[in-house]
C-alpha cells in the first residue's frame, strides 16, 4: 500500500528536497506552502504529488489542507512539519513587531496547527498511527547572536516534539525532530559571505546539501512502527557549532 506524506514548506529548500526524496521512495506527497507557483515547480520535478497552497498560520486553511489530504488519499502516514521563517538578525528590542509575530506564527503556531490536524487524522484512521517529523535547528541547543525570536521558536519545537512523543504513544503515533545546521537554502545564503559569530565578527560558514536532511526524513519515515529516532542533528561538518559561545 502506498504511503501518504504531507510536507509543509515544500516550495523550496529542505521542503522541496524532502518531497522529491519521498516521491522517489514511493510515497504520494501532498505539498503545502504559501506560493502556488513554487509548489507547482516542485510537483513538476517529482511524481505522485498534490500541490495545496496553504497559509499554515490560518487554522481554517490548515484544516482544509488536511481534509483535502484525506479526501484524496484516505489517510496520512507522515507529516514533515518543516515550514519556517528566519527574521533579520537584530537585537530583540529593535526587531519590528511584525517580524516577531511572523516568526512565532509560522514557526510555532503553524507547526502546532499542522501537528494537531495530523494527530486527529492519525488517531482516527484504520489502522491508526503515523509519524510526525519536525524541523528543528541547532538554535534549539545554542542560539546565534541577535536571533532571540528564531531561537525561542526552535526551543518551542523541541517542546512540541517531546509532548507529541507522549501524547501519540497510545495511538501508534511517533514524533521526531531533525535539528538542522547550515543546509543550502534561501535562508542560509548569507553564510557564504559571512555569518555573525559569538565575538561579533562576520565569517563565512560551510553549508551542506538539503538532500542530507531529506535522506534523514526518508530514513525516519521508513522505520518500523516499534522503532523511532526522537532527536537527531544533521549539520555541515565544518560549521562552528561546537565551541560556539
Amino acid at each position: 500500500m502506498t504511503k501518504i506524506a504531507l510536507v509543509t514548506g515544500a516550495g523550496s529548500g529542505i521542503g522541496r528536497a524532502t518531497a522529491l526524496h519521498l516521491s522517489q521512495a514511493g510515497y504520494s506527497v501532498v505539498l503545502a506552502g504559501r506560493r502556488a507557483d513554487a509548489l507547482n515547480d516542485t510537483a513538476k520535478l517529482g511524481a505522485n504529488m498534490l500541490a495545496v497552497p496553504t497559509d499554515i498560520t490560518d487554522p481554517q486553511a490548515v484544516s482544509a489542507l488536511f481534509d483535502k489530504t484525506v479526501a484524496e488519499y484516505g489517510r496520512l502516514d507522515v507529516l514533515f512539519n518543516n515550514a519556517g521563517y528566519n527574521p533579520p538578525f537584530l537585537p530583540l528590542e529593535d526587531l519590528p513587531i511584525d517580524e516577531l509575530r511572523m516568526t512565532l506564527d509560522i514557526n510555532i503556531l503553524g507547526a502546532m496547527l499542522c501537528a494537531g490536524e495530523a494527530m486527529r487524522i492519525m488517531k482516527a484512521q484504520d489502522p491508526h498511527g503515523g509519524r510526525i517529523i519536525n524541523t528543528g535547528s541547532l538554535s534549539a541547543h545554542m542560539p546565534r547572536p541577535l536571533s532571540a525570536a528564531y531561537s525561542v521558536s526552535k526551543h518551542a519545537i523541541t517542546g512540541l516534539t517531546r509532548s507529541l512523543l507522549m501524547d501519540g504513544r497510545a495511538f501508534g503515533i511517533t514524533c521526531s525532530q531533525i535539528d538542522v545546521g547550515n543546509a543550502v537554502t534561501d535562508m542560509s545564503t548569507h553564510m557564504v559571505s559571512g555569518a555573525i559569530q559569538a565575538d561579533g565578527q562576520l565569517r563565512p560558514e560551510p553549508r551542506m546539501s538539503a538532500d542530507e536532511v531529506a535522506k534523514m526524513v526518508v530514513h525516519i519515515a521508513g522505520l518500523p512502527p516499534e522503532a523511532n529516532i526522537p532527536f537527531v542533528t544533521v549539520m555541515a561538518g565544518g560549521m562552528p557549532f561546537y565551541g560556539r559561545g
